[in-house]
């Protein structure tokens, strides 16, 4: 069971990613092995701007990008979460072995993203995700994290 933070906060508090780059709005169920987290596509979102003024489209590489980020909310509120020495650690993306755009996603919509944990091997860990929208998948990936040494530059 979730614990009772503010939606956001249990959000930050899971993942290193911010605005204007964070794609998660809220956890909506967390599992042992799976997650399913919300977005909802406000119009003033950046990318809206350019991609395309006329008749603008979420880019699918973003709707990846929030699959994995609900894969590292995974990771750190479950997978790793009984692990030694995992302050200063980011999941990053190591691999998209399989990536599918099937719809559309614009402005107003509401996408539930997510990920389901398959197997790790040393730090390393496999998912399948997908994006929908009432119901519809939009994307579907397969992909790996990595977890690294967080670094500054």
């Amino acid at each position: 069971m979730k614990d009772m933070k503010p939606e956001k906060q249990e959000v930050w508090d899971a993942i290193p990613h911010r605005p204007p780059f964070l794609f998660v709005d809220r956890i909506l169920n967390l599992h042992e092995d799976a997650i399913e987290v919300e977005k909802v596509l406000r119009m003033d979102e950046y990318f809206f701007q350019g991609h395309y003024p006329h008749m603008p489209i979420m880019p699918g590489v973003l709707m990846c990008e929030a699959i994995f980020q609900a894969a590292g909310i995974l990771l750190s509120k479950t997978l790793l979460k009984d692990r030694e020495n995992v302050q200063g650690k980011v999941p990053v993306l190591t691999r998209i072995q399989e990536a599918k755009f099937k719809k559309m996603a614009f402005p107003g919509d509401k996408l539930v993203l997510e990920a389901r944990f398959l197997q790790s091997l040393k730090n390393f860990y496999f998912f399948k995700g997908c994006a929908k929208k009432d119901g519809s998948v939009l994307v579907f990936v397969a992909f790996t994290l990595g977890v690294v040494e967080e670094m500054y530059v």
